[in-house]
């Protein structure tokens, strides 16, 4: 039979892979509720709550968008010149439990993406912490999520996607989709809402250190389903992500303590949760492309470049309140740059798709600096516009009076460290003075 007539096999499920895409699933999901933890713990005790609902609340808003259009225009068939995705999957049409996406099952696939885009609209709270109207939060989410996450996704990852299909530019679990268009995103709502009331005048220090490390935790271990799951399958090069992931969380924490012990002559807690932070932040679009001494010097690089960029609200005068753009944009752009200097063939499996420092010359690093260019720009211009038309239409910003007070009580009605029903026990009551 001529190979022209030869039936194409249909794709075929494997349960191995399937197995470890559902943990891996798991594990991501976990790192919203993970890092709603950091960010309670990084802001004053009148805005926890409020800073723990902003990242719950993305994951109901979020997953309503993906299933009535998010998914089908992210990984649809592309509908326009590598742009954008159609709408024949909307509202999941098409999609049964018998459907296979490479060799896990179509609805795991739809599922361990719509993690990824939860997290990414999450982590955008950080950088307009202590400040923002709920009400406006809850309006923004799910347009920025259809708006921007969902086009930046095809790009990278989508059926014919201009980024990875006609650029040839690496990402390969999200330093474009996830980091730089957070954290643009983030420096662009910094602008729309202004400083928060005494920045650069007032003590904001975080309240609660012990729960920033639990969330830096808790992130780090959900981080090995983030990049190893994005292998989609159980092999080698998910193996290779995971450990990638690891050394540089590592090698970025040690290199954030060293900025920290040269330049003010202690480390910090604080600092190792960070810089562990951007570690795995830098490593996250490399950790397939790379070998191990490239993760080792990506998170390293990550952590001294990062430690120093978080002062840069200062000088610029953007309050950046938990240094989303200090942090991930940087700690993204890091990543994605290095790729082009590190990325190797044993891992790429081409060797068109090689480092500068593995004999790939100068085009790699070319690619991969026009996709952060362009991500950046993007994302940055259309959050501005989403920002702005909000706050026109309904305030953006909290009133001077709700920000003073707390968004805790003013938003929520609710007190994270309230003990008034302890202390009126009878018990209190004998050893009350």
């Amino acid at each position: 039979m001529p190979a022209s007539t030869v039936p194409l096999a249909a794709p075929a499920l494997d349960t191995g892979d399937t197995a470890w895409l559902l943990a891996a699933t798991a594990l991501v999901l976990l790192m919203t509720p993970g890092l709603a933890l950091f960010y309670g713990g990084m802001v004053r005790t009148k805005s926890v709550l409020n800073m723990l609902m902003m990242s719950f609340v993305s994951i109901a808003l979020v997953t309503v968008v993906w299933l009535v259009a998010g998914y089908s225009l992210a990984f649809g068939d592309d509908a326009f010149a590598g742009l954008i995705g159609g709408l024949e999957h909307a509202g999941m049409v098409g999609i049964g439990p018998s459907d296979v996406t490479g060799t896990v099952p179509t609805f795991l696939f739809t599922t361990f993406q719509l993690t990824f885009a939860i997290l990414t609209t999450a982590l955008i709270s950080g950088a307009v912490a202590d400040r923002t109207k709920f009400g406006a939060w809850l309006v923004f989410v799910p347009v920025w999520a259809l708006l921007v996450y969902v086009p930046v996704a095809h790009w990278v990852w989508g059926p014919g996607g201009w980024i990875a299909n006609h650029l040839g530019a690496l990402d390969f679990a999200g330093g474009l989709v996830v980091e730089i268009a957070s954290g643009a995103s983030g420096l662009a709502l910094c602008l729309v809402l202004g400083p928060r009331i005494g920045f650069k005048k007032d003590a904001m220090r975080p309240h609660n250190l012990p729960m920033v490390v639990m969330g830096a935790g808790l992130l780090w271990f959900g981080w090995l389903g983030f990049n190893g799951g994005s292998a989609l399958g159980a092999n080698g090069v998910a193996a290779a992500s995971l450990f990638n992931t690891l050394i540089a969380g590592c090698t970025g924490l040690l290199g954030w303590l060293f900025v920290e012990q040269r330049r003010d002559g202690h480390p910090t807690t604080f600092g190792a949760a960070s810089g562990a932070v951007a570690g795995l932040v830098a490593i996250t679009p490399a950790c397939g492309v790379v070998g191990v001494p490239g993760a080792a010097v990506v998170g390293l690089v990550a952590g001294v470049v990062c430690s120093y960029a978080v002062a840069w609200k200062l000088r610029f005068h953007y309050d950046d309140s938990l240094d989303v753009v200090g942090v991930h944009f940087i700690g993204g752009v890091v990543g994605t740059l290095l790729i082009g200097l590190f990325a190797t063939s044993a891992m790429t499996g081409s060797a068109a798709k090689v480092g500068l420092l593995y004999g790939g010359g100068f085009g790699q690093l070319g690619k991969q600096l026009l996709a952060v260019l362009v991500v950046a720009a993007y994302t940055f211009l259309v959050t501005y516009g989403i920002g702005k038309a909000i706050d026109k239409l309904m305030g953006f910003r909290a009133g001077a009076d709700e920000e003073m007070t707390g968004l805790d009580q003013t938003a929520h009605a609710e007190s994270a460290y309230d003990h008034g029903v302890l202390s009126a026990s009878p018990v209190a009551r004998k050893v009350a003075p």
